[in-house]
């Protein structure tokens, strides 16, 4: 039996999964999964890029943040210009940061 490879994946806390996934779709994800246990709970929520995974949690328990997620795309230009999101230069990457409507800042680079 194969094991699958080690992964991490950050769960941010979010009010309102049905407002963050928009937001989360402009970084280029989709959403992946969605689980709740009963009507009326909290929603648990994947989204996926090119095998990238976070988990956006309504659960008060759940990564009470505000967080800050690092994220490598190939695409760091289109994603600033579609956030407005100012680009930066530093020694390992061009890099922008923005912040998802819960206060959750990704920082989306670029290598160079």
């Amino acid at each position: 039996m194969s094991r699958p490879p080690v992964q991490a994946v950050p769960i941010l806390r979010v009010l309102d999964v049905d407002a963050s996934l928009p937001w989360w779709t402009r970084l280029g994800f989709a959403e992946e999964f969605r689980h709740v246990f009963e009507p009326g709970l909290p929603r648990f929520v994947g989204v996926v890029r090119e095998g990238c995974r976070v988990y956006l949690s309504e659960h008060t328990g759940d990564a009470p943040g505000p967080a800050l997620v690092y994220l490598w795309v190939p695409d760091v230009d289109r994603i600033a210009a579609d956030l407005g999101a100012d680009l930066e230069q530093v020694p390992w990457a061009r890099e922008c940061e923005v912040t998802d409507p819960d206060g959750n800042r990704v920082r989306v680079a670029t290598a160079t």
